[in-house]
């Protein structure tokens, strides 16, 4: 646990996450109220995450033959997969969308690490979306 948490701990800091449900901060401060939004919080997030997906690989196995697994036209089980891939493609979509549109703008969530070019000064805060083309620019 104390390896993972090493590995683990930095990025989450770099995501917004700077309080525990123990009473302390990253910063060597101590706080009151925390949030669900902690280091413990969200592995308990990941822990529920996994969960859920493990939940749908159950689903998957035990559904197997739904409509969307049979040819139309023979009635013979197949696979569609650009529509299976589409469904999917689809729902990780929506899963990446809502943490950038509520976690990183600070919407529900702290934002992200904020740093200078050379990594000096750092701070987590809230970060504005560039919806267009200039989205892409590193600089």
């Amino acid at each position: 646990m104390w390896r993972q948490g090493m590995f683990v701990i930095p990025f989450m800091t770099r995501l917004g996450i700077t309080n525990s449900w123990g009473g302390w901060n990253i910063t060597g401060g101590t706080i009151t109220n925390p949030g669900i939004w902690s280091y413990e919080g969200v592995a308990g997030a990941h822990i529920v995450f996994s969960g859920l997906c493990f939940l749908a690989a159950i689903w998957h196995w035990v559904y197997w033959d739904l409509e969307i697994f049979c040819d139309e036209r023979t009635g013979k089980p197949s696979l569609d997969l650009p529509k299976i891939f589409g469904i999917h493609l689809f729902l990780s979509g929506v899963a990446c969308f809502g943490f950038g549109a509520f976690h990183v703008t600070g919407l529900f969530g702290p934002g992200i690490w904020v740093s200078d070019p050379y990594g000096l000064t750092g701070k987590v805060q809230a970060v504005n979306p560039a919806w267009g083309v200039e989205g892409f620019d590193p600089f």
